[in-house]
């Protein structure tokens, strides 16, 4: 049985304020004092008010609406993830809302409160930098509302998420690097409180542990993954000796390769590069970028097939929470061989 939904009248009747200062309240209006204003924001927010976006849907259960909030949209593997998810929302009927967390946690709190508000059916989600996938998420948990996570996702409770094996791709990576010949392999990657870096890294440790190397902290460079972040580790790499990079993504790959190359160094004959996702960019940098593929519209495709089978009855999300999609090693020329002089 659903709950009732919570109108400003409820709202009213537990501060004992008036229904029209509520409605001001809601809706910022400045006739109402900033603590008056707190208060009651507080209040609606606790027993869980959502503004009345779909007037004319109030009777309805469903709004035939899928929410996706991902940590930014200028990421090419987002794209295709979305592109994925709209494939399958098209098909069903469904419209999608798309938002960006930019990468900071209390954006994402803001987006979780916007689809809640436009009463959306089913949410998926990649999480910010620094979000611990629960803050925002307990009124669609109350509201029975379900949460799909994907890529990247909460680490300290077991929900519905849809990921790749990270640690293994880093092992992978890092194993392909070293029996091609580099000795001294360095690992550029993201935010470590962010599950898929944190697991490339694990990977990347334990490769280098079963070759009987030791693991060196200089040699992993924490970065925002950024063009620039490439052109920096390039350098630092080159001041330090390293013949192998593994980077966590492929963009931030591209720009160390011709950051090295402005440098004078022939890539692979120096210096051997692996990166992560099969980006288009991978495929167009010369030399072509050895890579792990991750396949992002198909991602986008099972996870939405999921969301939706979910909300038809078909299948139940908690039953099999965690999906573990296959990702694969796409050996190039940037790792092709080093050249050792005798």
């Amino acid at each position: 049985m659903h709950k009732k939904e919570i109108t400003i009248y409820d709202i009213a009747e537990k501060l004992d304020i008036s229904p029209s200062t509520v409605s001001r309240a809601l809706n910022e209006n400045s006739l109402v004092n900033k603590k008056t204003q707190k208060k009651i924001l507080a209040a609606a927010t606790l027993m869980g008010y959502r503004s009345n976006t779909f007037a004319a849907n109030l009777r309805m259960q469903r709004t035939n609406t899928i929410g996706i909030i991902v940590p930014r949209l200028n990421s090419y593997f987002m794209a295709e993830v979305i592109s994925g998810v709209e494939n399958v929302t098209n098909e069903a009927g469904y419209n999608l809302i798309i938002s960006q967390s930019m990468e900071n946690p209390e954006k994402e709190i803001k987006n979780l409160k916007t689809m809640f508000n436009n009463r959306v059916d089913g949410l998926l989600v990649s999480l910010a930098s620094g979000s611990d996938g629960i803050s925002g998420f307990g009124v669609f948990e109350e509201k029975k509302i379900p949460v799909l996570f994907f890529d990247r996702v909460p680490t300290t409770v077991i929900v519905p998420s849809v990921t790749i094996d990270n640690e293994t791709a880093g092992f992978q990576m890092t194993t392909h690097l070293l029996n091609m010949g580099a000795k001294k392999v360095f690992h550029i990657t993201g935010d470590q409180s962010v599950n898929v870096y944190r697991d490339r890294t694990k990977g990347y440790k334990k490769a280098l542990l079963a070759a009987g190397l030791s693991f060196n902290e200089n040699q992993l460079i924490i970065t925002d993954l950024s063009e620039e972040a490439g052109i920096e580790a390039a350098n630092l790499i080159m001041k330090n000796g390293g013949d192998g990079i593994f980077v966590a993504n492929d963009g931030c790959a591209a720009s160390c390769i011709n950051e090295l190359k402005r440098q004078g160094k022939n890539i692979p004959k120096d210096i051997i590069v692996g990166g992560f996702n099969n980006d288009m960019i991978s495929r167009n940098i010369d030399p072509p970028l050895t890579t792990i593929d991750y396949p992002g519209f198909e991602m986008g495709r099972v996870i939405a097939s999921k969301l939706l089978d979910h909300l038809g009855g078909k299948f139940d999300m908690h039953s099999t929470p965690l999906i573990t999609m296959k990702s694969d090693l796409l050996v190039r020329s940037s790792s092709s061989f080093i050249n050792r002089n005798p």
